[in-house]
């Protein structure tokens, strides 16, 4: 049934994708209206997560800002459709790397670096231009799909360009293979999602409520002692981003424990409040709300 599924959906995939960017977003249009107003996927979600984070809002401003979500939510998907086909001269008119030289002094010292980001503006494109702009070789890890053949186009997908994409479970012992060989690089997580119950170490602050946090970024960085940035990626307009880093800690073993995981947190959230629109609201975030007081 999956690869059913596959062959009947990846022929109108790659012909969306090779359509002119205006094109694409026609049909972003017209999937959002479908996607939003009949079908109502995630609705639910989304709106309680609203509502949770922005209590001082109205419902009407809400029902905007849930709306513009879904619109952003919509463009994400169509534009990681685009990753089948686009160039990367064409990923270079529409995303900007502002401050590379940051690293520049941990590359010449011989120095892996943690890359920590979120959900935010567009994260599917991201990876391309920072392996064509950095002097370092860009490792990122993924959560593998349901669909094994939906999988495999994602992970050729990501690693188009010369970016290297591994498991959750395969990425550590990447990085130790790596110290061991001597050789640096530069390691990427998506940190915002919500940890699976059994998993949960530590409760943090995010928009004014406490949830339960991933701290696994933080752990290998304290572990081997990388310098840690928050990458932070702004939409401009639509289909256009800029990208910069924010050091959170250049020697990451002398940080109070869960430091670094609240310095990143507070980065996205500064983002969040600034634009939230264009966050990804339809994953359950906090989901685990109530359950540590009942523990």
């Amino acid at each position: 049934m999956q690869f059913i599924v596959f062959i009947l959906a990846y022929p109108l995939l790659w012909v969306i994708s090779i359509l002119p960017m205006r094109a694409l977003y026609l049909i972003s249009d017209m999937s959002y209206l479908f996607l939003y107003y009949i079908i109502g996927y995630r609705k639910k979600v989304v709106r309680n997560n609203l509502e949770l984070c922005f209590p001082k809002k109205n419902k009407r401003e809400l029902r905007d800002l849930e709306k513009k979500s879904f619109r952003h939510f919509v463009d994400v998907f169509m534009e990681f459709v685009k990753s089948f086909s686009i160039t990367e001269k064409e990923l270079t008119q529409r995303l900007t790397l502002t401050n590379p030289e940051i690293l520049d002094k941990y590359f010449d010292a011989n120095k892996s670096v943690v890359f920590i980001s979120g959900h935010y503006a567009n994260w599917e494109w991201v990876p391309f231009i920072v392996e064509s702009r950095l002097n370092y070789h860009l490792n990122v890890v993924y959560k593998k799909l349901a669909n094994t053949h939906f999988d495999k186009l994602v992970r050729r997908t990501r690693k188009k360009f010369g970016v290297s994409v591994f498991s959750t479970k395969d990425f550590y012992p990447e990085i130790l293979r790596n110290i061991k060989n001597n050789k640096i690089g530069a390691y990427g997580f998506i940190a915002d999602q919500s940890p699976k119950w059994n998993k949960v170490k530590y409760w943090g602050n995010f928009m004014d409520i406490e949830i339960p946090v991933i701290t696994g970024p933080e752990s290998i960085a304290k572990k081997l002692d990388l310098p840690v940035f928050y990458f932070k990626t702004e939409r401009i307009r639509r289909g256009v981003y800029e990208c910069s880093f924010v050091l959170l800690e250049e020697n990451p073993k002398h940080a109070t424990p869960y430091e670094l995981t609240n310095k990143s947190t507070k980065e996205l959230e500064k983002q969040i409040r600034k634009a939230p629109e264009f966050y990804f609201w339809t994953h359950k975030r906090f989901k685990h709300i109530g359950k540590k007081l009942s523990e």
